[in-house]
């Protein structure tokens, strides 16, 4: 339990027994008291909200609520929740969590319930980035500081963790239009709700704009798809092939999951490998797509990293750092028109020239990678 917390609990107890003073139940002087019960264990949770408990820490515990949008995403649970954990165990803290299961109502009650739980500081994938303003506004107005992971909150007092999205669509967009310069684009994009959806599209414009403008590029279809969901975008890209009777030359698919989405209704009219993908994120089933020449490029954001750096910013600001004094930090000018106080992180376009790189870095293995793939048709699959 964390010392302010406990310290309210006392609080609340001497008003209590102040309140019994006058009663039958007071002891006397040299009276045995009362047994008291054991003190409770603290509730933590892993893999997205499963419970274990631990032992209560002393009165300067840290503890750290994460409320993860929908643990379903591959990347969560494989790399973000474990390096975040990794880091809170370093400084001795404790991690907690809730799964909102892509419900933004599920998520601002799951926010309260963390800072019920004892939460010092909390770490938010937010399914809705408007819609969970209030739980943030509340968690600060507590004095709960709040990190904005991955995905834009518009409250200038949270700390917003993300890799660079405009730099991830700008990278997507290099490797797509580098193949196809001129031709019918779909572009597949993000959750509406989720300011990352917009920032990928921002990215694109500033490689693709002047081909749109002149004419060289005709965007034939492009839709938002709810939750990011690949069954939604292989829908999305099904209705595309049908209106433009299967004349689609290239595809802007905001991630990977949604890419692998776009691949099954390529592939269902012989299209697949002919036709560049996009995609982020390094999903192991994208890497291998790229591999096997179905998917042109993944954008990879090592998510290990960002996991780190919202573990160790936590830490910092439990220990009573001001967002703006964390290390690492920047301002980013946002759409809402706030100066977020912010860390950034670099991604990577992962094509078949460089999978030696996710290899390397232990992001996936060569039999992973390698799947199905004939042998020496690319470097890294012997």
């Amino acid at each position: 339990m964390s010392k302010r917390h406990h310290l309210a609990i006392l609080a609340i107890l001497a008003m209590l027994i102040a309140a019994c003073g006058g009663g039958t139940s007071a002891t006397t002087a040299g009276e045995e008291p009362a047994a008291t019960t054991a003190a409770p264990t603290e509730t933590t949770a892993d893999a997205g909200g499963a419970a274990t408990t631990s032992p209560p820490g002393d009165d300067d515990e840290i503890i750290v609520g994460v409320s993860w949008n929908n643990y379903n995403e591959e990347r969560w649970a494989k790399s973000d929740e474990p390096n975040i954990v990794a880091a809170l165990e370093e400084a001795g803290a404790t991690y907690i969590s809730a799964d909102a299961g892509s419900s933004a109502e599920q998520q601002l009650a799951d926010v309260e319930n963390l800072m019920a739980q004892g939460a010092d500081v909390l770490i938010i994938l937010a399914q809705d980035g408007e819609a969970i303003l209030p739980a943030v506004a509340s968690a600060l107005e507590q004095g709960v500081p709040v990190i904005a992971y991955d995905r834009l909150i518009e409250n200038p007092g949270a700390l917003y963790i993300t890799f660079d999205n405009v730099g991830v669509g700008r990278l997507q967009a290099e490797v797509i239009y580098e193949l196809v310069p001129e031709g019918n684009y779909a572009i597949i994009k993000g959750n509406q709700a989720d300011a990352n959806a917009d920032f990928l599209r921002e990215g694109y414009t500033q490689v693709i704009g002047d081909a749109e403008s002149s004419g060289a590029i005709n965007v034939a279809c492009e839709t938002y798809t709810d939750n990011w969901d690949p069954a939604i975008a292989q829908t999305n890209m099904e209705q595309c092939l049908t209106q433009e009777n299967n004349a689609i030359d290239a595809v802007l698919s905001e991630n990977d999951g949604m890419a692998g989405g776009v691949v099954a209704a390529l592939e269902a009219q012989g299209l697949a490998g002919t036709v560049p993908v996009s995609g982020q994120d390094g999903d192991l089933a994208a890497l291998n797509r790229v591999a096997l020449g179905t998917q042109s490029v993944s954008v990879w954001k090592d998510a290990r990293e960002l996991g780190r750096a919202a573990g160790e910013a936590a830490i910092q600001l439990a220990q009573g750092a001001a967002i703006e004094d964390v290390a690492g930090v920047v301002q980013f000018d946002s759409p809402g028109g706030n100066s977020m106080t912010s860390i950034l992180l670099t991604p990577i376009a992962i094509t078949q020239e460089n999978l030696d790189v996710v290899v390397d870095a232990e992001w996936i293995t060569v039999d992973q990678l390698c799947q199905g793939v004939t042998a020496g048709a690319v470097a890294v699959c012997p």
